[in-house]
């Protein structure tokens, strides 16, 4: 059977039991992850992954349940198992769940592109990423150079008892170089065009050969060995930073994103990282940030690795305002939890595979760009007495409330008097989330604005990991560097 006939047989099996509510995800997913070294191919792996969850909601609680045996029998078991799933949760379950009301959905997507990166040869692939670490290896003190790349093709059919009926394939790829200096006890790497594995967007293998990794591979050298040699950046309280594009992104992931999933807000997911310290309330009500800040989440932005077409309750993709002029006017919500709010869902509830049950997990929520749109770092850098310019992510942490971080990146440019100064490694950043995103007085504008990855997003418990992304152009904020 196709994907479209398991789902409608798991449907028509379900919906006969009687549920309040049911959906269906057939699913077919297929992966490839290439890694080279130096000179050699370390590891080309694909994998595939099929599979049918039903999920189920009987008397106000839900049921869940997949299988990987796409025989007819198992199917039809599966749906009968996440209805007595649904009924022996009821008798432990608190307030009845309540769906909102959106519209049932019928349509297709599938992630515009040019070439399928699962139909690109892997030996082209490879002969691409060891051209790139031939060119970082022409480097006096390079150690050694890694480069990657990943791509993922979902197919999905969903089915509901509500009439919505969706198909969409999503292609996602991604691709990246990273150089190694080690000497005198340091090992400093440096990441073109960013680091844990470099850029993913949703599209075709075209998006990773437009990052010309070859012909950044030499500057991308050039300064992991240059930071072999740097100081530490010092230890300063209440200080100027200028964080690029890349790293912004992830400080909006962490200190925006998560804490402003209203699952986490409404205590109803705690694992990994926690809740939030922001209250169902606060909406209309917090300043979160100063007010040349607005957030949106948008599950439509071009290449966004959170782009899709519809989500995994069949919301179609769109675009919703977070903080607006830096107040907080919206949270990441699911069909159970907007009803809770007297809403209804912005798209955001996924899961990441057919036997996960689906969360709030962030699209592209991110950062509009400065008023100005020919302002870019150059510019801010200019505009900047005394501070340092952080780039590329190298590490996160965050309390389990969201309210204090700190951050680490690759590298660091003292601003001297408007102009870029002494390089420093290993530098750090730390603030609370509130005061800092109030400190923003500087924002690069849509040229220099650009959507980054965050391909390793984990959240819930059982553990699941989300692709999502965030734009963001250059900032300036406060905060206090060289924590250790």
């Amino acid at each position: 059977m196709d994907r479209t006939e398991l789902a409608e047989l798991a449907l028509t099996e379900v919906t006969a039991l009687g549920p309040a509510f049911a959906d269906v995800r057939a699913v077919a997913e297929d992966s490839e992850s290439i890694d080279v070294r130096d000179d050699r191919v370390e590891r080309a792996t694909r994998t595939a992954s099929r599979g049918v969850g039903v999920r189920v909601l009987v008397d106000g609680a839900w049921g869940f349940a997949a299988t990987a045996d796409e025989d007819g029998a198992a199917v039809r078991r599966t749906a009968r198992l996440a209805v007595e799933i649904a009924r022996a949760s009821g008798r432990v379950s608190g307030a009845p769940v309540r769906l909102d009301d959106t519209p049932p959905a019928c349509g297709t997507y599938t992630t515009p592109h040019v070439v399928d990166p699962l139909t690109v040869p892997v030996a082209e692939k490879a002969e691409y990423l060891l051209r790139a670490t031939e060119a970082a290896r022409t480097v006096a003190g390079v150690s050694f150079v890694e480069g990657t790349t990943d791509a993922w093709r979902r197919h999905t059919v969903y089915r509901s008892t509500e009439g919505a009926a969706v198909a969409q394939t999503v292609l996602q790829v991604g691709g990246g170089l990273a150089a190694f200096a080690v000497g005198g006890g340091e090992v400093q790497r440096r990441s073109y065009p960013t680091s844990f594995r470099g850029q993913f967007v949703t599209g075709g293998w075209e998006e990773i050969l437009a990052l010309d990794l070859p012909g950044h591979a030499a500057s991308t050298a050039r300064e992991a060995v240059a930071l072999l040699a740097a100081p530490d950046l010092p230890v300063g309280a209440a200080t100027t930073v200028v964080l690029d594009s890349s790293q912004l992104a992830m400080q909006i992931h962490e200190s925006i994103g998560h804490p402003l999933e209203l699952d986490r807000i409404l205590g109803m997911e705690r694992a990994y990282a926690g809740g939030s310290f922001v209250r169902p309330d606060d909406r209309g009500r917090l300043r979160y940030a100063a007010p040349l800040v607005s957030v949106t989440a948008d599950a439509t932005t071009r290449n966004g690795l959170g782009t899709f077409g519809y989500d995994d309750e069949g919301v179609p993709a769109g675009s919703a305002p977070i903080i607006a002029d830096g107040l907080l006017v919206g949270f990441l919500t699911n069909r159970e939890t907007a009803a809770l709010l007297g809403g209804i869902s912005n798209g955001t509830a996924r899961a990441d595979s057919w036997g996960s049950i689906p969360l709030i997990r962030m699209n592209n929520v991110s950062l509009h760009p400065g008023p100005d749109e020919d302002v870019d770092r150059a510019d801010i850098v200019a505009d900047t007495r005394a501070g340092f310019l952080l780039s590329t992510n190298r590490s996160w942490s965050i309390d389990d409330q969201r309210t204090n971080f700190q951050f680490g990146c690759e590298a660091a440019y003292e601003i001297s008097h408007g102009q870029l100064g002494r390089l420093y490694r290993n530098p750090t950043y730390a603030g609370r989330t509130i005061d800092f995103w109030r400190s923003c007085d500087a924002l690069g504008g849509a040229r220099d604005w650009r959507i980054w990855s965050v391909p390793i997003c984990g959240k819930g418990q059982p553990s699941q990991v989300a692709r999502v992304a965030h734009g963001a152009s250059t900032g300036r904020f406060r905060a206090t560097v060289g924590v250790r």
